[in-house]
């Protein structure tokens, strides 16, 4: 369930994070691949998944990689690259970006907090050296300094109330609805109501992840995907592939301004924003639960006998049973009932075809 597709590998396959002390935990079951550093889950992914909505439990997210920015220039070189705006960012204010190429399509995703004199950048599993090689290459004679931390430095996904916090960790702030609370009360996009509680990635010395994890209890991956995709959040490597481009996954919401000077691919996000019709649109499935297996990631989605897309992420929600994010055609018939894998699937229109 947490594999990234192989059409985006930058390395071998396997994580540079060092093994998580978390998986000393009783319970442990370690994933594989990039996620073989962190745990999947700690025998009951169900109850993990409740922990976390209700605020009390923690996601080891140590198989992220994390790179720092230094240096006077680095807000306006990064606001340079980047669909964010990015100026005058203050200490511990944080921002979603993308780094997009020249055709507009998504390349990074970029999960950014300033402290004042350093920018930290989190990004997923795998994805740390190409985006380090890449912004070395654009750095031309500006002031700035690029290091890849992730040997010494580790990431804790965890609910937080909404409300900024004076002396709380170094924190990556998620700005996207409804990661964690009631997912019943979904409706379009732009109807979301919020929640009381949103989601933050703290970054903390991996000499201290265990103090800082503390007695609280600790979910996996498992748990953290399923309430992503209860929330409809696109995520890289995931919702994404080659050709992707920022409105097909609804990430104009959170990771575009789109008002800021120019940027590689921005005439892509404007000619589509002001035009429509990107090519596929994001959906949220809610599939049959009467079978015992999910269908996989990168299963392909029917209307009828006709195949108008696949899966891109899928998890067993505690509440809601199979659930899914899809990308399919954008013209496909928003009341449809589709298949996927033999088993019926509901669709909710996330972005509007």
């Amino acid at each position: 369930m947490t594999q990234v597709p192989t059409d985006r590998d930058e390395t071998d396959g396997q994580s540079p994070a060092p093994r998580s002390p978390l998986l000393d935990r009783p319970g442990a079951v370690a994933g594989e691949g990039r996620d073989a550093s962190v745990a999947l889950h700690y025998g009951d992914p169900m109850r993990e998944q409740r922990m976390l909505e209700e605020g009390l439990g923690v996601v080891d997210l140590g198989n992220r990689e994390v790179l720092t920015v230094s240096g006077p220039d680095r807000l306006r070189w990064l606001n340079s690259l980047t669909t964010q705006l990015l100026l005058g960012l203050a200490p511990r204010e944080s921002r979603e970006a993308l780094i997009l190429s020249p055709k507009g399509h998504v390349e990074h995703s970029l999960h950014l907090v300033d402290d004042g004199a350093t920018t930290w950048i989190t990004t997923e599993p795998g994805a740390g050296a190409a985006l380090r090689e890449w912004l070395e290459r654009m750095k031309f004679m500006l002031r700035v300094e690029i290091a890849d931390v992730t040997a010494d430095w580790a990431v804790l996904g965890e609910p937080h109330a909404t409300e900024s916090v004076e002396g709380e960790p170094l924190a990556w702030r998620d700005p996207w609805p409804h990661l964690v609370g009631d997912t019943t009360a979904y409706g379009p996009a732009d109807d979301h109501p919020g929640s009381t509680r949103a989601w933050r990635e703290v970054i903390v010395p991996r000499s201290d992840l265990v103090a800082a994890v503390g007695d609280r209890p600790v979910a996996g991956l498992w748990a953290a995907e399923a309430l992503r995709v209860a929330a409809w959040r696109p995520r890289l490597g995931f919702e994404t592939d080659h050709r992707t481009i920022v409105h097909e996954v609804d990430w104009l919401r959170t990771a575009v301004h789109l008002h800021k000077g120019c940027y590689r691919g921005q005439e892509t996000v404007a000619r589509v924003h002001n035009l429509g019709r990107p090519p596929r649109r994001l959906v949220f499935l809610h599939v049959d639960g009467s079978g015992h297996v999910l269908p996989p990631q990168g299963a392909e989605v029917y209307a009828g006998d006709r195949v108008v897309g696949h899966l891109t992420s899928v998890g067993r929600h505690h509440t809601d049973g199979p659930i899914a994010l899809a990308l399919i055609k954008r013209n496909t018939d928003p009341t449809l009932d589709l298949l996927v894998g033999g088993l019926s699937a509901a669709q909710t229109v996330i972005v509007a075809p």
